[in-house]
């Protein structure tokens, strides 16, 4: 008697950031037969150019930070030989063995992102990968991608990312004039650094790089930093830039970045001219999408070039899902890895619970960091839902004294009605920690009542959560 076995699906992962990742690993797990193609390693750009080495530079700024702020806490330091004189300390940053340490750092989590796929039955290809219409891709591999293997694919998740957005009367030219994926072969930290761009992006290295001791001008198109996070939030960071000596030039908009010499001249729409040693242009990204087949396949993308995807990561064709940078949802690494999973559990038939908007978190590394979840102030005054606000200074925590910490709040927001908690802001050294519960909060439509019942450790700064959650509580 002959038996027919059902074949085993297979996938193809174009790209190797953190949604192919999660992608390929989710569907080996489910027993697909899985291809991965990535050109440059496993991780892709946001563990190698991107995340990990930014955030793993701003440890090293917050070091820094905490060495210089040591003396309002009582710990003095001496000059050697004048053992009765307090010093101020001076701290001096060795930019080459920290872009050494932390290019080494995401080599090693790329690694370790390479053996769990392999371990798990992965098969790695290295290459350039595009669709070859909607059920196979083509990669070129070998010496100058001159030769081509073809993969035949029952489904394929493209995870492509984005790059740094070039303009074109600022070239960068990976000397003076850089992208945040060319700070990493600074040897030494920039005299005076212009950061272009007061986004996420331009703010955290702006801050980090003036805790690492360069002067910094931020220039921002807009009337304030972050122009799309919380005015509070923003209020703060900036308050705390310009405090720290950071120059912030307001509604200023670069109209050009050149070269001059061994100097950078940014020209301002209005005629002004900033001058420095080095220039970061943080103005945005662009998707990785053009030249590898989507349209040809049928791929509705967007004006902007992102790929359009549903809730559960589907394209405008069947068998193609999309996942990161280069989609149009949410340009987080932690967003990118849910939809790299969806994408997969949905494809196969396994359980799918599509993520919300509201119930996402995010941060900016900046110090303090800002961390967010849920709906925002903005909306609920916009009428979008119906919101109470409250707001309570981190410096009356018992432990932000402690510490020495002056800047940041906690702020939630509860639906009128019932006391759900529907969002927050925490702006606080780790704020990205702090998030956590009330991400947890929103997610499970948990009250200011319920919420208030857990007992944090006293002292905390996660107290402040609990302290603002009673101040909100709702009489029945």
């Amino acid at each position: 008697m002959a038996y027919e076995f059902e074949r085993t699906q297979r996938i193809v992962v174009v790209g190797g950031g953190p949604g192919g990742y999660e992608a390929a690993l989710a569907a080996a797990q489910l027993g697909a037969e899985v291809t991965l193609v990535e050109r440059a390693g496993v991780g892709g750009a946001a563990v190698l150019t991107d995340v990990v080495p930014s955030k793993s530079l701003i440890a090293t700024a917050e070091a820094s930070n905490a060495v210089k702020e040591a003396a309002d806490l009582g710990v003095q330091f001496y000059a050697k030989g004048q053992h009765d004189k307090a010093v101020k300390p001076k701290v001096a940053i060795n930019l080459a063995a920290v872009n050494k340490r932390l290019l080494g750092l995401a080599a090693q989590q790329s690694e370790d992102m390479r053996r769990n796929l392999v371990d798990a039955g992965v098969h790695l290809v290295q290459g350039d990968g595009r669709l070859d219409g909607p059920n196979a891709v083509i990669v070129a591999t070998g010496p100058g991608g001159t030769d081509f293997d073809r993969l035949e694919a029952d489904t394929i998740v493209v995870s492509v990312g984005a790059s740094p957005r070039v303009l074109p009367t600022a070239v960068p030219d990976g000397e003076r004039i850089l992208t945040w994926t060319q700070l990493y072969d600074l040897q030494q930290v920039p005299e005076h650094l212009i950061v272009v761009g007061s986004g996420v992006t331009g703010a955290e290295f702006a801050s980090a790089y003036r805790a690492l001791g360069a002067k910094v001008t931020l220039i921002s198109s807009r009337d304030q930093v972050l122009p799309g996070e919380d005015q509070d939030a923003a209020f703060v960071i900036e308050n705390v830039f310009t405090r720290n000596g950071m120059k912030v030039l307001n509604t200023a908009r670069a109209a050009s970045v050149v070269r001059d010499g061994d100097e950078v001249v940014a020209t301002l729409a209005d005629g002004r001219e900033v001058r420095g040693s080095h220039c970061l242009m943080a103005v945005g990204s662009v998707p990785n999408t053009r030249g590898i087949g989507l349209e040809e396949a049928g791929v509705q993308l967007s004006d902007s070039g992102h790929i359009r995807v549903n809730r559960v990561a589907r394209t405008s064709m069947p068998n193609i899902y999309a996942a990161g940078d280069c989609t149009t949802f949410l340009p987080l690494a932690s967003v990118a890895s849910m939809q790299g999973r969806t994408a997969v559990f949905h494809a196969m038939g396994d359980i799918v619970n599509p993520p919300e908007n509201r119930n996402i978190t995010s941060n900016i590394f900046t110090q303090p960091e800002i961390a967010t979840v849920g709906w925002t102030e903005r909306q609920i005054e916009e009428g979008l839902v119906q919101g109470v606000v409250y707001k309570l200074p981190l410096a009356t925590n018992p432990r932000a004294k402690m510490m020495g910490i002056r800047d940041g709040f906690v702020k939630l927001f509860a639906s009128s009605g019932s006391g759900s908690i529907i969002g927050g802001v925490i702006v606080a050294p780790k704020a990205s920690e702090l998030v956590f519960p009330l991400a947890l909060a929103v997610e499970h439509r948990l009250t200011v009542d319920q919420f208030a019942e857990a007992f944090p450790v006293y002292p905390s700064l996660s107290g402040s959560l609990t302290d603002a959650a009673r101040a909100m509580h709702v009489v029945r």
